[in-house]
């Protein structure tokens, strides 16, 4: 790069180009490949499955679902079937269809329930995730 004068804030010179003492790396590794380096190429590639892709879902576009313990608050959980449930429940976000909702059914039973207003549009899968980690941290109010 060549050495051109930029003016600074203070009124001296900064040159255009690395600092002093600094040296440019060379290009980055190609796009399937992740990894850093401080100071040249890095000593061996990595390939990372997905990379670059628009959703790291491992493959997977059909239905998905996630589950985990939760212990709402007081006032317990509305669903549509049965109004409120209250105590040790289990949540299960389902994403199928272009659609992400959220069921609750009492830990270990077989019945599961439509949590009210948990139905909604989710355009990519690997956002399942994502949405059903907000669920949980909105749900799950073990200390009340």
């Amino acid at each position: 790069m060549g050495e051109q004068a930029v003016t600074g804030t203070d009124g001296g010179t900064v040159p255009d180009g690395p600092a002093a003492g600094a040296t440019e790396n060379p290009s980055p590794p190609g796009p399937a490949t992740a990894g850093m380096t401080a100071d040249g190429t890095a000593a061996a590639e990595v390939q990372v499955p997905g990379a670059g892709m628009s959703a790291d879902a491992g493959g997977a576009t059909g239905p998905q679902s996630r589950t985990t313990d939760v212990v709402p608050g007081p006032g317990g959980v509305m669903t549509d079937e049965v109004g409120v449930v209250t105590g040790e429940l289990t949540l299960r976000t389902d994403f199928a269809d272009g659609q992400v909702t959220l069921h609750v059914q009492y830990k270990d039973a077989d019945e599961w329930y439509v949590v009210t207003g948990g139905k909604a549009p989710l355009g990519d899968a690997a956002a399942l995730d994502t949405v059903h980690g907000i669920a949980v941290g909105l749900l799950n109010r073990p200390e009340g």
